[in-house]
């Protein structure tokens, strides 16, 4: 018992830390305005950043990438963080570490306190779309918290037509999260993760086929470990589910859609500004798939919500990891977003595939599950060709330099 209330208090300690952490990091962060009149960014007049700047060069000319602040008058973290590590005579950005310190230990956290919930809400056939709704519903108050509290986020500026260009993007992200779920309750959470690791190349198929994109021939070759990887693990995977496989695969088809989607939206003119920050962006993306996953929850598990409802009251296992999956599963999907703001891709890319490394392996042993020699040859083939179709083109265009 002791040890038990001892564990809960530490994992309390630890969210704690890191939603303060987060908001403060968050919280800061705003996006660099390319465009500006008279050393003045266009963040400045759409959004309420009374502070914000862009420096020009004494000629007229834009100088990109410099640091914008807040209404508090903080400068952004990148700012903030290699001014500081700078002057200090670091060669490194210790606010950027924080964040992947962060979002290494949300993901991580995540994927055991949501499989704890399923596995005591009674696995596949118990509460995966309703866990999967509240999880949103979790994230969902944390953001409306920020924009209410005094001295929060600020509010973001966006008009009515782009809160319905933003829809597409919560559509697929609540599909990509509800069938992420189900698979995570269907089978174990290390072979869950080596199938996700696979979404490039649904990415790839899905970019060609419908919004015209270009995938090079070495990229495609790339896809082939990416693919063998993951069937080697099913192979080797002793509590092997097709109903984790093919919904794992589906959740890979809905990312692959968001991405694309995100992209696109991303391109309206002025919607960067008006949104105001990473942070916003992330936050209007968590409740539209709130929105959109409660109908679904209805539908298929509305019947036996009471039961749920009893199942909380009694059962403090799936109440508290409920929650704190929630809050985990927002504040590292926000801080992951922050380091694809703040690196190149092949850092992102490096990042993403320890990431995907230390919770594979991190959870299964944790979680007791099994770790096959089998399996754990076609994850480092899968994880390694993700990597490599990462940053494949850069490398072909090295050599040919």
């Amino acid at each position: 018992m002791v040890q038990r209330r001892s564990a809960a208090l530490l994992r309390l300690a630890v969210v704690a830390t890191a939603l303060v952490a987060s908001t403060w990091l968050c919280c800061s962060w705003t996006f660099a305005a390319p465009l500006a009149e008279n050393g003045v960014s266009s963040l400045t007049r759409s959004s309420g950043f009374a502070n914000a700047r862009v420096a020009t060069a004494p000629t007229g000319h834009l100088t990109y990438g410099a640091p914008l602040k807040n209404e508090r008058g903080l400068a952004p973290l990148e700012a903030r963080g290699g001014e500081a590590a700078a002057k200090k005579g670091f060669p490194v950005d210790i606010g950027l570490l924080i964040v992947f310190a962060l979002w290494y230990l949300g993901n991580y956290y995540y994927n055991i306190t949501n499989k704890l919930a399923l596995k005591a809400a009674g696995g596949a056939s118990g509460f995966p779309m309703t866990i999967a709704t509240l999880q949103l519903g979790v994230g969902t108050l944390y953001a409306l918290f920020l924009w209410l509290a005094p001295d929060g986020r600020p509010k973001p500026g966006i008009t009515k037509d782009d809160f319905f260009k933003t829809l597409p993007v919560g559509f697929t992200s609540a599909g990509a999260h509800a069938a992420s779920v189900f698979a995570l309750s269907a089978g174990a959470v290390s072979f869950g993760q080596i199938v996700k690791a696979a979404e490039p190349a649904f990415a790839a198929l899905l970019g060609v086929l419908f919004y015209g994109a270009k995938v090079s021939t070495a990229k495609w070759l790339c896809l082939i470990p990416v693919i063998g990887g993951v069937v080697l693990a099913s192979l080797g995977e002793l509590d092997f589910a097709w109903a984790a496989l093919i919904t794992a695969a589906i959740a890979n088809v809905f990312a692959a859609i968001k991405a694309n989607e995100n992209k696109k939206l991303m391109t309206t003119e002025g919607l960067k500004e008006r949104m105001g920050s990473v942070g916003n962006q992330y936050a209007i993306t968590t409740i539209n798939s709130f929105l959109f996953c409660i109908p679904l929850m209805l539908i298929t598990e509305g019947a036996k919500l009471g039961s749920f409802l009893t199942m909380c009251q009694t059962n403090k296992v799936v109440l508290f990891n409920l929650i704190f999956s929630g809050i985990w599963f927002y504040l590292y999907n926000e801080l992951a977003t922050i380091t694809i703001k703040k690196t190149n891709a092949v850092t992102a890319s490096v990042a993403n595939t320890a990431k995907r490394v230390i919770v594979i392996v991190g959870v299964a042993i944790v979680l007791g599950e099994s770790l096959d020699p089998l399996k754990l040859t076609g994850c480092a083939i899968g994880i390694g060709g993700v990597f490599l179709y990462s940053v494949i083109d850069d490398l072909v265009a090295r050599f040919k330099k």
